[in-house]
């Protein structure tokens, strides 16, 4: 394996060096452990999310040092086996808790999945993910999810019926349904959404659709 293969083309460019900038380290195994545990501590992410990081920092040691590409890249492995046997690397807890952290927020079931899949999850995590979510929530399905979610959003952002009297609901009508769409919602459930006459009845809407 050349130092090249270790990235993804469009990272295979080497940075010109900044003025100051710290001299760059030669990785080992420790240092490649050591670099991966305080990510993890700052960060939740997916294994292949901590394989770019690794990715990365191996990268830059191997054009300012050189060394052999094969073994850093069994290193990188190495270390992420180990933290994934310890539990610090989980991809199933990180899929929950993003889906989590993304529905309250309110973001549609649809881009959620899209999210997590360019995080690296794979798909059997992603459906346990949204499965698990839809039963912490009581829901039967995605869709009153994504209502719920749809609702969350408007009333974070004022759209809609939480828009203040003074506003003038009909000229930000397509801006609102605009934003809803960008959050992955359906037609549908913007329309729904950003036409209620008051906030409850959105909230009603979104609570006793079946």
């Amino acid at each position: 394996m050349s130092d090249d293969e270790l990235l993804p083309p469009e990272r295979k460019a080497a940075p010109a060096p900044r003025s100051g900038a710290k001299p760059v380290r030669k990785v080992s195994k420790t240092s490649l452990m050591n670099a991966a545990l305080y990510h993890l501590g700052r960060f939740a992410t997916s294994r292949a999310g901590l394989r770019q990081v690794l990715e990365r920092k191996a990268w830059r040691s191997l054009q300012a040092h050189g060394g052999d590409a094969d073994e850093v890249a069994r290193w990188i492995e190495a270390v992420l086996d180990s933290l994934q046997k310890q539990g610090w690397l989980n991809d199933g807890a990180f899929a929950e808790a993003r889906a989590r952290s993304l529905n309250a927020r309110g973001t549609a079931t649809r881009t959620i999945r899209q999210k997590l899949a360019q995080k690296g999850v794979a798909e059997d995590d992603i459906v346990a993910a949204l499965d698990r979510l839809g039963e912490e929530q009581g829901f039967d399905d995605a869709r009153q999810s994504d209502r719920m979610a749809a609702v969350a959003y408007a009333r974070r952002r004022r759209l809609g019926p939480w828009r203040g009297e003074g506003e003038l609901r009909s000229e930000r009508r397509e801006r609102d349904l605009a934003a809803l769409a960008r959050q992955g919602f359906d037609l549908d459930i913007a329309r729904q959404v950003i036409d209620a006459e008051t906030p409850e009845q959105a909230e009603d809407w979104a609570d006793s659709v079946g």
